[in-house]
């Protein structure tokens, strides 16, 4: 996902992206409360950030082992094709178990994130989605033990323009 840098932010953009990320589910009336505003004036501004791809996607976040995915696991993993080439990002972001793909600078191409039920299906997972990718050369594999901090949230100024 790219997204532009010519996007500007005010102070209440800020604040409004802020209240969302804290809750999504947070009511435009809330939010108007909140914010000092009227209802429709906030819900155009909302509507303005999603047209602008600021706001991209509405989730709720679930606990990976209470749906059985117990395993996480980081995989650097080296490329045949030169740096900018997307293709293999574009094979691997379509595997069902890749939650993240990263191009990265360094020795290794990619950095992908993936979720399995336990290191059997991620051996699966290796034998029979990343090896159909011809383009990877070499793969190695980091297994979480434990996990201290994991958010999807940003650190959203305060109060400053953003453009």
């Amino acid at each position: 996902m790219i997204i532009e840098n010519n996007i500007n932010l005010d102070h209440i953009d800020l604040s409004i992206l802020r209240l969302m990320q804290d809750n999504s589910r947070i009511s435009n009336v809330h939010l108007a409360k909140e914010l000092e505003m009227a209802p429709s004036a906030v819900l155009e501004r909302v509507k303005k950030l999603e047209q602008k791809k600021v706001i991209v996607q509405y989730t709720t976040r679930i606990n990976p082992a209470a749906v059985g995915l117990k395993l996480l696991a980081f995989i650097s993993m080296k490329a045949s094709h030169s740096l900018g080439c997307t293709t293999t990002a574009i094979e691997l972001a379509k595997i069902e178990e890749v939650q993240e793909v990263h191009i990265i600078a360094g020795e290794d191409c990619y950095l992908v994130k993936v979720r399995t039920a336990d290191s059997a299906s991620l051996m699966e997972l290796m034998r029979n989605s990343f090896s159909k990718i011809t383009t990877i050369v070499s793969i190695r594999t980091t297994i979480v033990l434990e996990t201290v901090k994991e958010q999807q949230q940003l650190v959203i100024p305060e109060n400053k323009k953003i453009s």
